[in-house]
């Protein structure tokens, strides 16, 4: 779904799974700057949008999601995950229940699939479900934004430590931009995500990533919930082992032209380039002050002090998530 904000001046349209929306307005570095600032807003139009309503709702999703919401305050917001039977993460639900309607934003494209998985766990439940992302668009506003929203202009809006989801209906894009400009784009927003050490669906998760590998137990997966798919996983991890890969944070090297992309090979710089592959970059970004970063998943026991190599471009790791 092309979004009506690539006509404004200056943007670049983005690839992949955020096609549809802006890459950048023109320069990259000036937008970072002024997301961290608290500055504009990020059109995510490009992702789905989907509703719960129905008086059982929240009991409903509860037994589904890896999060507690059966007693989801209005106006709180939390995420989820949907496991797999085996615990691999399959959805990644961003959620703020507003006293009636449960609003879900997730990854471009994989709506489908996820109404289609509610849909068939109906059963007597007195629920709705609905994809909504051709009426309904996502937009950010970043933390510290002091912006405020007009009566009526948003249809619902998630209050996070990183800023505003704001849901509102898409034929509204235009005004909100002409009202909350600059706009800015995903480009910037992806290299805050990697210097907050953020995972995301598609990026740092392949077929058989479990939520401990990214750090996503806690935030996004509670322990002491009833049951739900995937929960045996989850729980045996937790309690008698460790995930066999851990999330790091990479400095790269400054002085390298090339960035290493997704799924470039991660090894130990002592072993020089032909040495074992010890995991992969997820994501990789140039930010505004730090330079060249990345997240990169690596083998558990890779040790923490380890000087490592991102395809050719050294990198300095951070701990993100506990060996």
């Amino acid at each position: 779904m092309k979004s009506p904000l690539l006509s404004l001046p200056g943007a670049v349209p983005a690839e992949g799974p955020d096609e549809g929306v802006a890459a950048h307005y023109g320069d990259l570095f000036r937008e970072q700057s002024a997301l961290a600032d608290g500055t504009g807003f990020v059109d995510l139009s490009h992702r789905g949008v989907l509703t719960v309503t129905g008086d059982d709702r929240l009991s409903w999703l509860h037994l589904l999601i890896t999060q507690h919401v059966s007693e989801l305050p209005a106006g709180r917001a939390t995420e989820a995950l949907v496991l797999t039977a085996n615990g691999h993460i399959e959805h990644a639900l961003y959620l703020v229940d507003d006293g009636a309607t449960t609003w879900v934003h997730v990854e471009p494209g994989t709506q489908g699939a996820l109404l289609a998985y509610l849909e068939s766990m109906k059963f007597f439940y007195r629920v709705e479900i609905a994809d909504r992302t051709e009426e309904f668009a996502l937009v950010h506003l970043p933390a510290g934004s002091i912006a405020s929203l007009a009566e009526g202009e948003a249809a619902a809006v998630r209050e996070t430590p990183y800023g505003r989801d704001v849901f509102l209906e898409r034929g509204r894009l235009e005004e909100f931009a002409a009202a909350h400009g600059p706009a800015v784009g995903v480009l910037a927003h992806e290299a805050l995500r990697v210097e907050a050490h953020r995972p995301r669906l598609g990026f740092e998760t392949d077929h058989r990533t479990i939520p401990h590998e990214l750090g996503w137990i806690g935030t996004a997966v509670h322990l002491q919930k009833g049951c739900y798919r995937g929960q045996e996983t989850v729980a045996r991890v937790h309690n008698l082992g460790k995930p066999p890969r851990r999330l790091v944070f990479l400095h790269l090297d400054g002085s390298e032209v090339h960035l290493p992309g997704p799924g470039a090979p991660v090894r130990l710089a002592a072993d020089g380039p032909d040495g074992r592959k010890l995991g992969f970059v997820t994501t990789s970004a140039r930010h505004h002050e730090l330079g060249p970063i990345a997240l990169a998943l690596v083998k558990r026991n890779v040790p923490v002090d380890a000087e490592l190599v991102a395809e050719s471009t050294a990198a300095a790791q951070e701990v993100v998530v506990e060996p």
